[in-house]
């Protein structure tokens, strides 16, 4: 049975109460200029890496409201329900007159129903240290983002061509290692970067995002980076649409392109790898052996009620994740902005 996280209790205060300390400093300081900033919505979400953006893919805009004479930041909170798994994103950001930008995020996913089988049969028959617990196995990542701005204004310079485009990158670091092994990914931590260009045409309501990722994360780095073959980075392409229907509500699509190194790829059992038995295994527990990464979708509805708050809802198309497939669900974010 998947469970709520009861840690992202007390780091949701955690980050509340900062933010409103830092917010409070700011404003004294003159350079709170969140009423003043951009333009309802323009700010964006905060996608589970942490970073401004959609709830996937970062955008070259930087977190918040702030211009170029001010500091913005927000908290968030972000809930994936999927038929196996539920993923749960807690996180801050600030941006800092509008040129840069600083995030962090924690992204706990408990497993479900696969990984309990594979659970009882490694660690709980064999005895085995899989790091795949019979129950309740959690897999956990913390994020720390930077992005910088370099040059083009996708706000208030929409009839220039020339797009908002930024350059950013994360560190992301698993705490499972041993279940990482098992799954045959090289590496638990490691870092990515990216290149992000954003124009929003204010004529016909729609924002256009693409964003280059360079990256030998598996599902995001939720099952480590790389493979058997080592941590071979690639160049992966992503892409943002949203059209706004009203001045706060936004709807759209993303797509973010996903790598392959352990497709195909079976489960590691001290040192035992066994890709090439699972065809001689067959059936249920063949396939159940047997990973896969597939590229993520959704399509989603932002509201923006005012500055201070937006609510993101989506349909979540994430095919496989390493075991389990059909993972497709529903997608529930909130960010506080100030």
């Amino acid at each position: 049975m998947k469970k709520f996280n009861p840690g992202v209790v007390p780091a949701v205060r955690g980050m509340v109460f900062a933010a409103a300390l830092l917010s409070s400093g700011l404003a004294n300081a003159g350079w709170f200029d969140f009423n003043t900033g951009k333009v309802l919505a323009t700010g964006g979400v905060s996608m589970v890496d942490g970073a401004g953006g959609g709830g996937i893919t970062p955008w070259a805009t930087i977190t918040g409201y702030e211009t170029r004479d001010g500091v913005n930041g927000d908290i968030h909170y972000t809930y994936v329900n999927l038929p196996n798994y539920s993923l749960n994103s807690i996180g801050a950001a600030v941006g800092l007159f509008d040129r840069v930008e600083l995030s962090y995020a924690n992204d706990s996913l408990p497993t479900g129903s696969t990984f309990n089988t594979v659970g009882l049969l490694t660690d709980g028959v064999l005895g085995l240290n899989t790091g795949v617990k019979p129950w309740n196995t959690t897999i956990g990542m913390n994020v720390f983002g930077v992005k910088v701005r370099l040059f083009g204004e996708a706000i208030y310079d929409s009839d220039n061509l020339i797009p908002q485009v930024s350059v950013g990158a994360f560190y992301k670091r698993n705490n499972n290692p041993t279940l990482l092994k098992t799954l045959g990914a090289a590496k638990a931590d490691d870092w990515e970067a990216y290149v992000a260009m954003t124009k929003i045409f204010f004529p016909i309501s729609t924002l256009v995002n693409v964003t280059l990722r360079y990256t030998s994360a598996n599902e995001t780095g939720l099952v480590g980076f790389g493979g058997p073959d080592g941590d071979k980075k690639q160049i992966r392409p992503e892409v943002s649409v949203a059209y706004l229907l009203n001045k706060g509500t936004a709807i759209g699509a993303e797509y973010q392109k996903h790598g392959h190194n352990l497709n195909g790829q079976s489960v590691n059992l001290s040192g035992l790898n066994l890709t090439g038995l699972t065809s001689l295994i067959g059936g249920n527990l063949g396939t159940t052996l047997t990973q896969s990464d597939s590229d993520w979708k959704d399509i989603f509805v932002a509201f923006f009620p005012s500055k201070n708050l937006s609510l993101t809802l989506a349909y979540a198309m994430l095919g496989q994740i390493t075991l389990t497939p059909h993972q497709n669900g529903f997608y529930a974010s909130v960010q506080a902005s100030f």
